[in-house]
C-alpha cells in the first residue's frame, strides 16, 4: 500500500532545484551583501533580485519585502511593530485618556493572537475579537460596529498614515485559515478598516503559492509569509510592508531591511524564497482546477464511507488542496495515530498546536461542541490525487473509523443526549 503525505499545509519538501539555486549563495558567492567589494556587490544583486521576484509574485513592489525568519517572525513585526508606531502617534496626538485597540479576528494564529495579547499585557491594549460564521467567514458587520466604535474624529477620507482618527491601532486577519481552509474575503476587509484610516495586515502564511495574492490591488498595507510552506527550507519568511505604515522595529542593529529586521541578510534564504514561491505559483496556474477537482471527489469520499463525518470551512471558497473534517464520536488524535498506522499521513489542525491536546480554536470560534471539535483531521496536499489514491484514503478511512468506533471511549454529546431522553 502506498504511503501518502497529506500534510502539506504543515510543511512541504524542498526541492531540487531551489537547493541548486542556494548553493552558489553557500559555497562561491558568500559574501555578505552589505561590503562594498564586489563579492558584496554580487551577493546584493542576488538579494535584490529576490526581492524582486518575490514582489512581482505577490502583487506588491521590491521595497515592500521584509526578509524575516519565518512567518512568526513576521507576524511579531507586524503586529507589535505597527501596533507601538501608531500608539505612539496616537498618545502625542490624544493624550493618556484614550485606549488604543487592536482587532484580530477569532480564527487567528497564535503567532497573531499571542502577539495581540503581549500587546495588551505590556501596554494595556484592548483586544478585539471578530466573530465568524459556521463556514469561519470573517463577521464584516461586527468589524465595520467595532471600527465606529474606535472613532476619535469625524471620518476624513481613507488615510492610514499621518495622525491617528481612530483608537484602533491595526486590523489583522488571515487570507486563508489553516484549519478549515476557509479564504477570507480580504479586498473588502480592507475597505472597512481603510474608511476608518486603520492599516490592515493579513497573514497570508497558509494561502501563498496556494491562491493568488495581489498586495497592492486588494490595498493591503502589511502581509506576512513562511517559506516552508511552499518548498523553502525552514526557518525562512518575508513580511511585505507599504511604506504609508508607521512602523516600530523590534530588533537593533545595523539597520538591514529598511532598518526594520537588523542582521546580516540571508542571500541563500531570500534566494530560495524567490525561486520557491514562483515555483509554486508556476505549479498553481497549471494544475489548481485539477487540483480542486481531486479535492472536491476527495471530500465526497469521505463523507460517502464515513456517513457521521461533516466538512468543516467553506465547500467552495477554500484552498484548493485543503479537506478537513470532524468526526463526531471518535477523537482526532486516536484518529489521527491510526491513519498514520495505515499509510496515511495528516494532521488534527494547526501544526504549531501539536502536542496541546485542545479543542482547536477555529472551530469552537466556528460554534462546534468542544468534544467534536476534538475530532478534528485535516488532508493538505499540493498535487492532484489520483483516483486510486482518493480510493485508498477513503478505504483507510473507513477502516480505521469503524476500528475505532468500537473501541472509543470518546461518547457523542447528541448521542447522550437522545440516550437520556430515552430512558427518562
Amino acid at each position: 500500500m502506498e504511503h501518502l503525505y497529506l500534510d502539506a499545509a504543515s510543511t512541504e519538501p524542498v526541492s531540487a532545484d531551489v537547493i541548486s539555486a542556494m548553493m552558489p549563495f553557500l559555497t562561491e558567492a558568500y559574501a555578505n551583501p552589505m561590503s562594498v567589494h564586489s563579492a558584496g556587490k554580487t551577493a546584493a544583486r542576488a538579494l535584490e533580485a529576490a526581492r524582486a521576484s518575490m514582489a512581482a509574485d505577490l502583487g506588491a513592489r521590491p521595497d515592500d519585502v521584509i526578509f524575516t525568519s519565518g512567518g512568526t517572525e513576521a507576524d511579531n513585526l507586524a503586529i507589535k511593530g505597527i501596533a507601538m508606531a501608531r500608539m505612539r502617534l496616537l498618545r502625542e496626538t490624544y493624550g493618556e485618556q484614550v485606549c488604543p485597540r487592536l482587532i484580530v479576528s477569532s480564527i487567528e494564529h497564535p503567532a497573531v493572537l499571542e502577539s495581540a495579547r503581549w500587546m495588551e499585557r505590556w501596554f494595556g491594549c484592548e483586544v478585539v475579537e471578530i466573530p465568524v460564521d459556521s463556514q469561519a467567514h470573517i463577521d464584516t458587520d461586527a468589524l465595520r460596529a467595532e471600527l465606529a466604535q474606535g472613532e476619535l474624529t469625524p471620518s476624513a477620507g481613507g488615510a492610514t498614515s499621518g495622525k491617528p482618527r481612530n483608537s484602533t491601532l491595526l486590523v489583522s486577519t488571515m487570507l486563508a485559515n489553516n484549519e478549515v481552509g476557509t479564504v477570507e474575503p480580504i479586498d473588502r476587509i480592507a475597505r472597512i478598516a481603510h474608511e476608518y484610516g486603520v492599516p490592515l495586515h493579513v497573514d497570508a502564511v497558509q494561502a501563498a503559492g496556494q491562491i493568488p495574492i495581489r498586495m497592492r490591488e486588494w490595498d493591503v498595507d502589511a502581509l506576512s509569509l513562511s517559506g516552508h510552506k511552499f518548498g523553502t527550507p525552514k526557518g525562512l519568511g518575508a513580511l511585505l510592508l507599504r511604506s504609508r505604515v508607521p512602523v516600530e522595529p523590534l530588533m537593533s542593529g545595523g539597520g538591514q531591511e529598511r532598518s526594520l529586521r537588523s542582521g546580516t541578510q540571508n542571500v541563500a534564504g531570500a534566494v530560495a524564497l524567490a525561486v520557491a514561491l514562483r515555483d509554486a505559483n508556476t505549479r498553481m496556474r497549471d494544475v489548481q482546477r485539477a487540483l480542486v477537482a481531486s479535492r472536491d471527489r476527495l471530500i465526497d469520499a469521505i463523507l460517502r464511507v464515513e456517513p457521521r463525518a461533516q466538512l468543516t470551512g467553506d465547500p467552495q471558497r477554500r484552498l484548493p488542496g485543503h479537506a478537513s473534517f470532524v468526526f463526531p464520536g471518535l477523537s482526532g488524535e486516536a484518529l489521527l495515530v491510526d491513519l498514520d498506522a495505515r499509510g496515511i499521513a495528516c494532521s488534527s489542525g494547526s501544526a504549531c498546536a501539536v502536542g496541546r491536546h485542545e479543542a482547536p480554536g477555529t472551530l469552537l470560534a466556528m460554534g462546534y461542541d468542544p468534544v467534536v471539535a476534538k475530532s478534528a483531521i485535516r488532508m493538505t496536499f499540493r498535487e492532484p490525487l489520483a483516483p486510486e489514491q482518493i480510493n485508498q484514503i477513503a478505504a483507510v478511512v473507513e477502516d480505521s473509523c469503524t476500528s475505532l468506533r468500537g473501541a472509543s471511549t470518546v461518547s457523542d454529546p447528541a448521542i447522550n443526549i437522545q440516550a437520556q431522553q430515552a430512558t427518562a
